[in-house]
């Protein structure tokens, strides 16, 4: 009997494909890559084509020895790792290490880990695909030559172990940017107006909104203004102009790719990138289910695509009709356009294997975190193929005097795909006064003004921000978990309350790239890059192309970098404070989590203390000096230094100066001065006094 030799990259799908096929297959692990450049150097040769030099993994020796011998034993030998350029890389790299011949090599690869998925996939074995091996190497040498040669620099500026990467570099920027607009955003006053009126004949109040005269739409900017409005609608006649009924349409939602996986597992499940791709991870290589043994209850993770095969359209289509009737069948699925050309549409959007598996019948068989996942992704792919949510809708035009109110209500027609996915938009239901006619009398019952102030851009979370960096072109499904994680381990960012913001170590790092290198941080120029990866992987550019027009560049840059940064790079500054061991003057140094105070005299001496940087105002509430302060995660804000005794604490830079107006203290907003009491809205340019802002 023949023997086959079937390696896939996890232990995880061994138990899994194993159960699949007969005894003539035997199913190994190579445990992800087994080769890669070395890190004690670049590891790339610049002066003969940028050839890579790939060197056996540490603490991989074993594995591939085991593996070896199992390859003199088969007949023929499968690569079956992950369907992605990764995947394709770490094959071809087990082929290298293996020493298999092109003739003996038998690539397949599967979107989902079930039995019939597997067994088909071994009778249409193909060969490595060099493009994508080579877009996956691309990207990996581009990575290594920014690190490599930026990483030196970072060290003699910050003086510690920091590190530079291509993708993670610009998604700190994209936070740093975000901060800074926080930072410098004026508050600006506006008012609402809705009014309760009563219609004769029913109980119910209709609530109408204000929208101006009978010319535009007005905004009202003080209370002032918001009083006349009033006083002028006291005397008014309430009257209905128009209703027009009508009919709204909910499209259902696109099942999942990675992106919008992961964002909506941080919004819905509070999961971080992180989490929700190792549990995803999970689900796909095999979950031990009563009654069918171990087998992949989602398709594979990563991916950009929402297309769903032939096949698992008509599994769900016969399920739909089974449980909810055949009206709730949506006749045309579309799927998402690619509208940037980076889709990699070999793949299907994230679905379940088989749409039977209802989160209710396999609940007991997962955690509860596998579970939430799994029903997150359920739902959201039966709800795809379903019909759309329909709503009988009305429109209430209403006049007053000089002005104008309107009011709208909905109400759920026909549930649809919401059967499925539940009602997920609060608002879609708002109360209907029946019986409403033009000729309906109206009187005021009482009018509702609201006070409210413009809100600045919200900080990022992880789901906002791994939309950004989708919207923006800049990396690719497998990048998105671990740039955010590689920034947060090095306390670039911290997260707090699901916000990401900047550490001033971040802060540091961003400004040096940004004046060093303002290419590598440069969104565009990043997506361009991202742009000519895929153009590898369809075989339309060469890879040494690519890296030859991005290394002198980068090489440039860093010689230049160096000259400059040599005139600014940072000695230990020299404090008045005292070391209390030994008696030395202490000096600022940098840290992981920013500046502390550490004795000069170190190894002797060890001692080190939190370095409080006073900003030269004395604090609003007690007098002594305001300093700058970080919290346990490292996000700074304003303290007194007599904390905890005095509480006073700010997010923005207090300034000396005292609002003329209402006499709080003023804070820094770029290059002007607001008050901090957000009611007044007082605001002065640094140098300049202004209006007071409308």
């Amino acid at each position: 009997m023949a023997k086959y030799l079937v390696i896939v990259e996890s232990p995880a799908k061994v138990k899994t494909i194993k159960k699949f096929l007969g005894s003539n297959y035997e199913v190994l692990a190579s445990n992800g890559h087994v080769r890669d450049l070395p890190k004690s150097q670049m590891g790339i040769d610049i002066e003969h084509g940028y050839e890579p030099k790939y060197i056996t993994i540490r603490g991989k020796g074993e594995v591939l020895a085991k593996l070896r011998k199992e390859v003199k034993k088969a007949d023929k030998v499968y690569l079956a790792t992950d369907p992605d350029r990764e995947g394709e890389a770490i094959s071809w790299h087990l082929a290298q290490a293996l020493k298999l011949e092109e003739k003996a090599i038998h690539r397949i690869s599967f979107n989902e880990i079930t039995k019939n998925a597997v067994k088909a996939s071994l009778k249409e074995p193909r060969k490595i695909d060099q493009n994508l091996v080579d877009a996956q190497q691309t990207r990996r040498i581009l990575d290594r030559m920014v690190g490599y040669k930026i990483s030196p620099l970072l060290w003699a500026k910050v003086k510690r172990g920091l590190s530079a990467g291509r993708v993670q570099s610009v998604a700190l920027r994209i936070i740093c940017d975000r901060e800074e607009e926080i930072n410098a955003f004026i508050p600006q006053e506006y008012w609402t107006l809705e009014a309760d009126l009563h219609v004769d004949g029913e109980k119910k109040p209709l609530r109408a909104k204000f929208g101006g005269d009978a010319e535009q739409k007005l905004e009202i900017k003080s209370q002032e203004q918001m009083n006349e409005i009033i006083e002028q609608l006291n005397q008014a006649e309430f009257t209905i102009q128009d209703i027009r009924y009508g009919e709204r349409t909910k499209k259902a939602p696109l099942p999942f790719t990675t992106s919008t996986l992961q964002q909506e597992a941080a919004n819905v499940l509070n999961f971080s990138t992180q989490k929700t791709m190792r549990l995803a991870q999970q689900l796909y290589e095999g979950v031990d289910i009563k009654g069918e043994g171990t087998i992949g209850i989602i398709t594979y993770l990563r991916t950009d695509s929402t297309r769903i095969s032939n096949e698992a359209n008509e599994m769900a289509q016969k399920f739909i009709i089974e449980t909810y009737g055949e009206q709730y069948v949506a006749e045309h699925v579309m799927d998402k356009k690619n509208t940037n050309g980076n889709i990699q549409d070999a793949h299907e959007a994230i679905r379940p294997t088989n749409i039977r598996f209802t989160p209710t019948v396999i609940k007991e068989s997962l955690n509860r975190d596998q579970f939430r996942l799994y029903q997150l992704i359920w739902k959201r792919f039966t709800a795809s193929r379903m019909t759309n949510a329909v709503y009988d809708t009305i429109h209430v035009k209403i006049n007053a005097g000089a002005y104008r109110f309107s009011a709208s209500a909905s109400k759920l027609k026909f549930d649809g795909f919401i059967a499925v996915q539940g009602e997920t938009d609060k608002k879609e239901n708002n109360p209907v006064v029946k019986n409403l006619t033009k000729e309906s009398k109206l009187s005021v019952e009482s009018f509702d003004p609201a006070q409210h102030f413009t809100q600045p851009p919200a900080h990022y979370t992880e789901a906002s921000l791994v939309k950004e960096l989708e919207e923006q072109g800049i990396g690719r499904p497998s990048t998105y978990a671990p740039t955010i994680t590689t920034i947060l381990a090095r306390r670039y960012i911290v997260k707090e309350n699901k916000n990401l913001y900047v550490t001033e170590l971040g802060e540091v790092v961003n400004h040096i790239m940004k004046q060093a290198f303002p290419s590598i941080v440069d969104v565009t120029f990043t997506a361009n890059l991202e742009f000519l990866l895929d153009m590898v992987a369809e075989g339309k550019s060469n890879w040494r192309t690519v890296v030859s027009n991005f290394y002198p560049d980068l090489e440039a840059a860093v010689e230049a970098a160096q000259k400059e940064l040599e005139q600014i790079t940072l000695e230990d500054e020299v404090t008045d404070e005292i070391c209390e061991h030994c008696g030395r003057n202490m000096v600022i140094k940098y840290g992981p989590h920013g500046k502390f105070l550490a004795c000069p005299g170190f190894p002797e001496c060890k001692n080190t203390k939190p370095y409080l940087e006073k900003i030269g105002v004395p604090c609003p509430l007690c007098g002594k000096e305001v300093v700058i302060k970080k919290t346990k995660k490292g996000r700074k804000y304003y303290g007194c230094e007599n904390n905890p005794e005095c509480e006073f604490m700010s997010w923005s830079k207090p300034s000396v100066k005292r609002c003329p107006n209402c006499g709080s203290y003023m804070i820094e907003k770029g290059n002007r001065l607001v008050c901090s009491e957000q009611t007044c809205g007082y605001v002065e340019k640094k140098e300049k006094q202004i209006e007071k802002a409308d």
